[in-house]
Parts: C-alpha cells; structure tokens; sequence
C-alpha cells in the first residue's frame, strides 16, 4: 500500500512539473510583406494562428483575460511575425520610453523568443510596445536576471517592427533578418518558439505556450516552431563606420586645460556561416557611457563596476558563462597611474605633464556561435596599446616618459556543449599577455550542469585553475560543488566552494578574495499561486560557514532568513534577517597575511519594496539596521527612490541614499614602526543623491539626464593596535585621519536613432575637478558639501558622435 501510495505522489508531482508543447507549422512566403502595422499582405493569409494564451502572472495558470493572435512567416532573408493584440483601445497604455526600458513603465508590450538551435538553454528575445519602441535579448543559462528580464538586454541588433491601432486592438508587425540571428545550416529544421503579451492596466503576462515558475529555466519552456526548410541566408556582413569630436576642460591650479577631442573608427560583424559570426571593433570610442559610480572605497575588496561601454555589453554571455570574464579589465585604468599621481602629490619638484587615465583599446574581435551539435565555441581577443605618463622634475632640462601599462593582449576561449535537457558542459581558458618582463596570466575552467529528465533535480560542479608567470610566479584553484532541488514549491541547495590562497583569476576576471573554503545551504518555500492576501510568496532559510583555506581555520558563520510577499494591490515587499551569532574572524580586513580581527556577535535587519509601478507616483525603498552590542556599533541605511510620471513622454526620478555607521571597527590606513597594522573606530557617513530623468521625443529619440553627488565623511574616535588573537589593544591617538570625500558627476546624451543602426549623440559630461576638495572640519553638513562641491572648479566635456550602419546585401541590391 504504502509502495502505490509512493508511486502516485511520484507520478503526480511528474504531472505538475511537465507541460505539453505547443507546436506551430513554418510557412515560407513568396513575398515579403511590408512592415507597416497591418497585416494584409497576401504572405500572412495562408499562415496558421497561435492563440489560447496562459497567464504567468498575476493568475499563474488561468487563460489570459486578452485574445492574442500570432502568426510566423519566413523567407531567405528574414523571419516575420505578426500579431493582433486585441482589446479596447482606450485602455491601452503607451507610455513612451528608451530601447530596452520597458520593464515597470506603463506601456503595453509583446515579445517573440526563438531558440534557434533548438537546444533548450539558448535564444533571442525581441520586443516591441505600443509606441512601437523596440528592446531585445540575447538568452543563455547563469544569467542574473530581475522581475519581468528573461535575457541580457546589453544586446543590441538591427530589425524593424511597426505597430498599428485598431478599433479592436493593436498590430505589431515585426522583421528580423537572419543578419540578427544565429542557426544550425540544416536543410529541414525546428526551432524553439515563444510569445510573451504584457497587458500594463492588468499586470498581465502571458505566455503562448505555458512557463509554469515552479519549474526550473525558461528557454525548456518554449514551443516548437517547425519544418522551417531550406534556408538559404545571403551574406551576412554589416559595416557600422563612426566619426566623434569634441572638446574637453579640465581645472588644473593654473587655471584650464583644453583638450580638442576626436576619433574614427569601425564596428564589423561577418556572418561566417549561418552559425557563426565575427564582430570587431577597429580604434573604438567609449567616451560617451554613463560614468561609474565612484566611491571612497574602505574595504579590502576591490569595486567592481558596471560595464557601460556597448563592445563589451553586447553578446558577451558566452564568454562570461564560467564567471572568469569582468571585461573591464580591458582598457582600465593604468597599473601605475595612482603611483604618478601620489608621487606628485608628495614632491612639490614633481610636475605631472601627462599621465592618461583610461588605456587606449586598439582594438576587440569576438568569434561566437554554435554547430548543428549544439556546441558553442566562442573567441575573444583585445589589444590594449602602452600608455605612458610624461612628468617634469624642477631642475631637469626635459620631461620625462615613465610607462605606466605595458602593450597587452586578451584572449579568452570558449567550449559550451549543450547536452539534453538544461544540462551541459563548458571549457573556459582566459589568458593575458604583456609586452616586457610583466605580469602574464591564464585561468582555465571547467563548467558541468546535469539536470535529470524531469528537470526537478541538478548536480553542478565546477573546477578551475589559475597560473601568474612573468615577473612574478604562483598557482591556485577554485573548485564548488552543488546539490539541488530545483523545481516545485519546495526548493533547497547544499554547496560547498574551495578557493586557494593563490587562486588569483583577476588579470581577466574578477574575485574579491581567495583563500576562502565555504559550506552553504538553503531551504526555500514558494507559493506562485494567489491567495486571500498574496499573488506570490515565498520563505526561505541560508545558514554558511566559511573557514580560511591556508591556514584553516575558522572565519564566518551566519544564518539568513528571508521573505517575499507580493501583495494583491501589487506592492512588493522583502524581509531579511541575518544573525553572526559567534565572533567572526575576519583575515582580510588587516591587509596582513596570517592576521585576523575579532568580530562579536552581529545581527542584520532588511527590508525592501516598492509601491505599484504603474502608478504616476513610483516609491521603491530599501531599510537596513544592523547592531553588534560588544563594540556599541550600529549601522543605518535608507535607500528610497522617487519616480514621477509627468506624462507618456516625461519621467524624472530622484534616489536618496542615507548610510551612517557609528563605532565602525576597520583598519585606519596606516602602521606602527614595526609593520603592524593600525585599526579604529570610526564614525562613518555617506549620504549620496542621484537626479535622472529622460524625455522621449520620438520612439526614436530621446534626451537623458543623470547627476549624482556623494559625500562620505569618515571620524575616528579611537585606535588600536591588535593581537594574534584578532584583539584590540589601547594606543594613543593619531590625529588628521578623518576624511572627507566628495564625488560629484552630471551626464547628459541626446540620441536620435535616424535610421536602423544608425545613430547620433550628443553628450555633455561634467565632474569635480581631481584634487579639488571640500574641507570636512569646516563644512559639517551635506547640504554644506554640496554647495562647496557646485562652487569648485569642475571639468566639461561636450561630444558628437555619428554611426552609420551599412548593410552590405542594401548595398549591392542598390548597385
């Protein structure tokens, strides 16, 4: 009895977690049709429709409340969707917003995902809203995604779409060239095939054919598009020309520096083969990107910025699969500029006369696709040119050239087969060279993903190994292993991760700290259905334990608790409680190998939301306390952020962030005679201010706007020296240790998309002067900072910058 009884919780939990494959039949037209939001074009007639759509969200699993209609033409040179969205047109929303910005604006979207190679773990997304904006999305597995993203939107391709009102609805008509796009060169073949509708005024997303979120991944959940045949793609070549100039100043103590600025170049992308694609970028200008989100930096732990500039966003998910790729590493700042600049600092004979802050990219080429065998190969290689500071010495006749990069080379190689199901296997090498007796590097990795066949359980394992060679010489490992449960409403993981003392990935990659050995697990319950009070829940339990790998010994243990509600008026709102309930050593916070500070019992407290995003007035906030009673250390943090809706064309948001730590134990940046190292306590405010804004002429054209001003104020109040024991021992008092920092940045772009793959910008830019600084002892309050900080000298850049995309079958059609 208790045998059938196991058999048929088996056989139903199968039932729940499997799903049946909608199918649709490829039909080739003679004639393409014309992309102008109506579909009646002779090519859309004979067509099969794809309907009965099924809610995701916010009533997983009942009929869309919408009719959707779709149907898929193709011929050799591209594929066409069309779609009739039917509802009353009254109530559709059609906020205007950038590329890629659709997600929490309020407008009414659909999407067309195709897996291409059919291997159930990689795609494409294409997007269009009301206002006939478009975004896309490249789909691959270990992406990290939030609410409502199923891809990395960084992608950019070029394909058209127009959007057409009706009395009963809307048309979206879209084309999307094989130029766009990555296929196995079969004569009969099957692609994944999806439709996504998201209706604004409802909150409703629905799915032609159902992706049920208790079950793991999202491309496995596709439906099949079939019997596409014998496709023959023209070449596959595209030229993006560009030309920038602009004008630059910068305060120096003697007044301004101008600089002319200006630069040409060529992004190329070569379809090899149906399969594969190369691009490349030749003398590539990344002046015009949003700047970092700099900061008075106090940890032991490298920061780790955002990539903004387009080369490196853009169909890199292939590359960063292992984890191995932090892509701005290429074109960083020199090694040995902070050095240049500290030595003029310190030596009042010592006159900086040029010393370049960013390294000059030569130039980038990436190789990607995947065979008929589902194997993914992926090649990426950049030069970066040597750069060199010019300084001048009070006495010496000439200036003096000091070389502060060497001439480098980056290459990554990668291996990804795709095996059934979600699993796979994938073989990562990075490997840098430099020109000189320099630091040379090569990290190889190996990635395993096996999912059993109901997709419920996984086994992921992973192992890499890291060589430094040059001038220097050392090796190291990382290797993790995981156990989980992955699908259904209870979920859990065990994973345990081994970083040697030498694993050192950085010269490509990014790791803020080795030498680390870490046990974690999780619990989780999931609740993806509405009740009384929720449209979604979900509770879940992290305890870890980490221990230094050489020598070992203990470090951290922590447990986490967390919960998520979203509310029936679809408000959002995160708990989360972490507890440090015996003392922690920390051996990294020292900057000395071998030494350790003593941490007491900690706990943490957060809480995160937002109000409904469809509202005019959008708040979205994040609240942390955290106490340790033994050193009377308490932290304070408030994130909150306003966004307002003006109207369909104007939104302007305003983000206050609030952090104060009082009694904050850290290393104090300084040492005793003997090496050892100095720590204090200190009380430590930051307060930062972001205004940005953007306002959409057209679909295609819009002006942007970002500011933000960061002030962190640093006190000391007492110091210590420490024992072997992570112990603090009384010392006197060190006196000008305080800091007072004050970050300060507008950018602005106007950008007009004047034809497919063209563009023009226009950027201002302005920051606070370097070396510029607000004195903390005479002005106490933010309000003081900012003002001090406005009436500095501060730096302007203006720039224009022209692409034109060149399709080279336009080109011969046109000849």
């Amino acid at each position: 009895m208790k045998v059938k009884l196991l058999l048929l919780v088996l056989v139903l939990l199968a039932s729940k977690l499997s799903f049946t494959q909608q199918k649709l039949n490829a039909v080739r037209t003679a004639k393409a049709p014309k992309i102008d939001g109506n579909l009646d074009d002779i090519g859309w007639q004979n067509a099969p429709v794809a309907g009965n759509f099924i809610q995701n969200f916010p009533d997983y699993g009942k009929p869309s409340l919408l009719k959707t209609e779709v149907k898929v033409i193709y011929d050799d040179n591209a594929i066409y969707i069309g779609a009739y969205l039917y509802d009353n047109p009254t109530l559709i929303r059609k906020q205007l917003t950038a590329r890629d910005e659709e997600i929490k604006k309020d407008v009414d979207y659909f999407s067309v995902f195709l897996d291409t190679y059919h291997d159930r773990q990689n795609g494409f997304q294409f997007t269009v809203t009301s206002m006939n904006v478009q975004s896309d999305a490249r789909l691959a597995p270990n992406l990290t995604l939030g609410p409502g993203e199923y891809g990395d939107k960084t992608w950019d391709a070029v394909w058209e779409s127009k959007v057409g009102m009706k009395p009963d609805g809307w048309v979206v008509e879209m084309r999307i060239p094989y130029i766009s796009l990555r296929f196995s060169k079969k004569n009969i073949q099957d692609w994944g095939l999806q439709f996504l509708r998201f209706t604004r005024r409802i909150n409703e997303t629905s799915f032609w054919n159902e992706v049920k979120p208790e079950v793991n991944g999202f491309v496995n959940q596709f439906g099949d598009l079939q019997n596409l045949e014998n496709i023959k793609p023209p070449l596959r070549l595209s030229f993006s020309p560009y030309v920038s100039g602009g004008y630059q100043t910068i305060p120096e103590t003697d007044g301004y520096r101008t600089t002319w600025l200006r630069n040409g170049g060529m992004d190329v992308k070569y379809g090899i083969n149906e399969s594969f694609t190369l691009d490349a970028t030749l003398i590539p200008d990344f002046g015009q990107v949003v700047s970092d989100n700099v900061i008075n930096n106090l940890t032991p732990y490298e920061v780790k910025f955002q990539e903004n500039r387009p080369f490196f966003t853009e169909g890199t998910e292939l590359f960063n699969k292992a984890g191995l790729f932090y892509s701005r590493r290429v074109g960083a700042v020199p090694n040995r500029y902070s050095e240049i600049q500290d030595s003029a600092a310190l030596n009042p004979n010592y006159e900086i006369i040029k010393n370049p802050s960013v390294t000059q990219l030569y130039n980038a080429i990436k190789f990607s696709g995947r065979t008929k065998k589902k194997l993914g190969i992926g090649f990426f290689n950049a030069i970066t040119a040597p750069m060199n500071a010019e300084v001048h010495y009070t006495g010496d006749s000439v200036n003096k050239k000091i070389e502060t990069s060497p001439l480098s080379n980056y290459n990554i190689l990668v291996l990804d087969q795709a095996l059934s199901g979600r699993s796979y296997i994938t073989f990562t090498n990075t490997n840098v060279v430099r020109q000189g007796n320099s630091r040379n590097a090569n990290v190889s990795g190996l990635d395993i993903a096996l999912y059993d066949k109901a997709n419920v359980y996984a086994l992921i394992a992973s192992g890499k190994y890291s060589r430094v060679y040059g001038n220097e010489s050392y090796d190291g490992y990382n290797t993790s292993l995981r156990l989980a449960k992955v699908s259904g409403t209870w979920q859990y993981y065990l994973l345990n991760t081994i970083l040697s003392d030498n694993y050192d990935p950085n010269d490509l990659g990014y790791l803020d700290a080795p030498n680390l050995v870490t046990t974690r697990g999780s619990l989780s319950y999931n609740k993806f259905t509405p009740t009384n009070n929720f449209l979604t829940y979900s509770y879940s339990l992290q305890p870890r334990v980490t221990y230094l790998y050489k020598p070992y010994s203990f470090n951290r243990f922590d447990v986490t608790a967390q919960a998520f509600w979203v509310f029936k008026n679809f408000w959002d709102l995160t708990f989360l409680a972490n507890v440090i309930p015996i003392n922690e050593h920390n051996y990294f916070e020292l900057r000395t190998p071998g030494r350790y500070l003593s941490y007491p019992l900690n706990y943490i407290i957060e809480a995160t939301g937002s109000t409904d995003s469809r509202k005019k007035a959008y708040v979205s906030y994040d609240f942390i306390w955290a106490h340790a009673p033994e050193y009377h250390n308490t932290y304070y943090s408030g994130d909150i952020t306003l966004r307002y809706r003006f109207s369909n064309k104007l939104t302007l948001s305003l983000e206050g962030i609030r952090s104060e730590e009082k009694n904050q134990l850290g290393y104090a940046f300084v040492r005793e005679t003997n090496n050892e190292p100095i720590v204090g306590f200190r009380n430590n405010l930051t307060v930062t201010s972001i205004l940005s804004g953007i306002y959409n002429f057209t679909p295609r054209i819009n002006l942007t706007l970002r500011a933000r001003h960061y002030w962190n104020k640093v006190t000391y109040n007492q110091f210590f020296d420490v024992d072997e024991k992570g112990k603090l021992i009384d010392r006197d008092f060190l006196v000008g240790k305080d800091d007072n920092v004050n970050i300060f940045n507008v950018d602005a772009f106007f950008t007009w998309d004047f034809r497919l793959g063209s563009r023009l910008i226009l950027g201002w830019k302005n920051w606070l002067g370097d070396n510029q600084y607000v004195d903390g002892s005479r002005y106490k309050s933010y309000q003081n900072n900012l003002n001090q900080t406005l009436s500095l000298p501060h730096a302007n850049e203006i720039t224009i910058k022209f692409i034109y995309f060149l399709d080279y079958n336009q080109l011969r059609r046109k000849h």
